[in-house]
């Protein structure tokens, strides 16, 4: 015995909404006529890099100055007071 795929109709759509009409129509058409118009906000200084680099000013800078000061207390603001731990005697 042979097993057979059964091929159904496709169900029909009740809303009418044909996604791939819509994603044909919602698509930049082949011939733009404002493609030249619209072409400057993509370059130069408006590219998608600089627009990022623009939104954290400061922050490589604050990045690095947190990072030394950092590297500054670990190396040389240790904590070498004469504090034990665990012998019970009240601090001051």
């Amino acid at each position: 015995m042979r097993i057979t795929s059964v091929r159904r109709a496709p169900k029909a759509n009740l809303t009418g909404f044909d996604p791939k009409a819509f994603a044909r129509a919602a698509a930049t058409p082949a011939n733009d006529p404002w493609a030249r118009a619209e072409a400057w906000r993509y370059t130069g200084p408006f590219t998608r890099l600089n627009r990022f680099r623009g939104s954290f000013p400061g922050l490589g800078i604050a990045t690095v100055a947190f990072a030394a000061y950092c590297g500054y207390e670990y190396m040389f603001l240790s904590d070498d007071h004469g504090h034990s731990e665990g012998h019970g005697e009240s601090h001051h």
